[in-house]
């Protein structure tokens, strides 16, 4: 493996991030399926028992849509928590995240523009939030989601404390 150097030329090397995130980011990745999915199953339900002529054609339906929809709510947010992780260093925060295509992004401190957090309803209903760390990249921001309400307040606190002590306009 080819060693990796700093700015100061300092070595280092390159590895996955190291911070999983909490159990309960499968509730809610579940949840986020369930969501589209419990509603069409229940109405196609509903509507199978309440029309005769229909329920054939009524119960194909609900199971073309529930059968694939349970599948990947019970199977893919177990996929991506093995492989979500996080970390904040001194040099740089890493994420990566996705479960078919496989996402590893690196920014360093010195191109972080903004640090956000994000909480959408089903986030907060699990005590989760998303930390988005905009840097001066065409690719875009790097987000952190999934992670421990707290932790997210303290890491945003940490990264914009962080990336002020970095010389340089993060451009």
């Amino acid at each position: 493996m080819r060693p990796n150097f700093r700015s100061d030329g300092q070595e280092f090397e390159l590895r996955p991030p190291r911070h999983p995130l909490p159990a309960r980011a499968i509730l809610w990745w579940t949840a986020q399926v369930l969501v589209p999915v419990l509603p069409t199953v229940l109405t196609l339900g509903l509507l199978a028992l309440l029309i005769p002529p229909a329920r054939l054609w009524l119960l194909v339906s609900l199971a073309a849509v529930g059968v694939p929809g349970l599948a990947y709510a019970l199977i893919v947010p177990r996929l991506q928590y093995r492989v979500h992780r996080w970390e904040v260093t001194e040099d740089a925060v890493y994420a990566a995240s996705g479960w078919l295509w496989q996402v590893w992004r690196v920014a360093p401190m010195s191109r972080i523009q903004t640090v956000d957090t994000v909480r959408g309803p089903i986030q907060q209903l699990f005590g989760l939030s998303a930390v988005k760390v905009t840097t001066a990249s065409a690719a875009g921001s790097i987000k952190i989601g999934g992670l421990d309400r707290d932790l997210a307040a303290a890491l945003v606190e940490h990264l914009t404390a962080r990336t002020q002590a970095v010389p340089g306009e993060a451009t």
